[in-house]
């Protein structure tokens, strides 16, 4: 009994030795706080840098068109008008360069107001017209000598063209077309063409209406049909020699007095209408005509060289239109290009 109180009074002073231990620790003080660090100087702004100029880039100056004056005979509503509108407007669209004030002046009246006004210290930069008057206005220093301007620039061109174009080694005007007359016919009228001045007569007289022109630039070709000529190769009048001359007068009055008993038009203008409304079997008229009979005639459209005479072929005579320049002309070198530009470079 003892022994066991004994126990129990060792175990409870255990108990209270370790319950001493466990009590609450005693107060430990707290660290000094830690200083904080010294600021560092903020760097001062950088300034932002000045602004910079930025160049001003002064526009472009596109510099005017040069104005170059044309003047033609086409008429109004023709095919060679239409076709030479719608090379111009091209033009404007190629050559912005260039600004061309086109005027038509009436054929009959052309060559007298490019003369006056020229003569006048005036007119246009250039125009186009047949080679019919080019002694007259190239001796009368109407229209410019072009020879250095367009040196080298018209190889391949044709040399009946440049031929056609030049007086005395000179040349005077760029050429634009080739013409000569021809027998246009209707083949609902005609099935065959006349092969000989018998044959066209023969035709007329049994009342197919026929329509000659009788100027004297369409019936050139005649006197060689019948063996004579106006001039020899020096220019010379030969016209008195033989009867060549006379045999084809004869024969064109014929024909003529025909025309005039049947009321037949006498010439190409009064033809137009009636060989186009096929009233007319056949005309004589040159290669400008071709378009607007086309356009009327269609597949019905036929063409045939002038027929032959007893002393062999007729040989019609070649005219060639051209581009002449003005020599008062503050634009030559433009004037020259237009043409240049638009019909020898230019793909047909």
């Amino acid at each position: 009994m003892k022994k066991n109180l004994l126990t129990i009074v060792s175990i409870l002073l255990v108990a209270a030795f370790a319950l001493a231990a466990c009590g609450a620790p005693a107060t430990t003080a707290a660290p000094a706080p830690t200083a904080a660090p010294a600021a560092t100087d903020v760097p001062a702004a950088t300034a932002a840098p000045a602004p910079t100029d930025v160049p001003t880039v002064a526009p472009t100056e596109v510099p005017a068109p040069v104005e170059v004056t044309f003047w033609h005979a086409y008429g109004t509503g023709s095919a060679e008008e239409a076709a030479m509108t719608k090379i111009l407007a091209q033009a404007a669209i190629d050559m912005p360069q260039y600004k061309i004030n086109v005027l038509q002046i009436p054929f009959n009246d052309i060559y007298n107001k490019y003369r006056t006004d020229v003569a006048a210290g005036g007119g246009p930069d250039m125009f186009v017209a047949p080679n019919d008057s080019i002694g007259d206005d190239a001796r009368a220093g109407l229209v410019a000598d072009i020879s250095d301007l367009a040196k080298g620039k018209l190889d391949g061109v044709s040399k009946i063209g440049i031929d056609g174009m030049s007086l005395d080694g000179k040349l005077y005007g760029v050429p634009e077309s080739l013409k000569a007359v021809t027998l246009w016919y209707n083949t609902d009228l005609i099935k065959e063409a006349p092969k000989t001045t018998d044959d066209l007569l023969k035709l007329m007289q049994a009342g197919t209406p026929i329509s000659l022109n009788y100027g004297c630039y369409h019936m050139f070709g005649f006197y060689s049909a019948f063996g004579g000529n106006i001039f020899d190769s020096s220019w010379k009048v030969v016209a008195d020699q033989g009867t060549g001359v006379v045999d084809a007068f004869t024969w064109l009055n014929t024909a003529y007095q025909i025309q005039k008993k049947n009321g037949w038009a006498m010439d190409d203008s009064k033809g137009l209408a009636p060989f186009s409304e096929g009233k007319l079997a056949a005309i004589m008229n040159g290669n400008w005509a071709m378009a607007d009979y086309k356009k009327a005639l269609g597949d019905k459209l036929a063409l045939a060289p002038l027929p032959a005479g007893p002393a062999g072929p007729a040989k019609p005579m070649i005219g060639v239109d051209g581009f002449y320049i003005n020599p008062n002309s503050a634009n030559q070198a433009a004037a020259l290009e237009v043409p240049m530009q638009c019909w020898i470079r230019s793909p047909a």
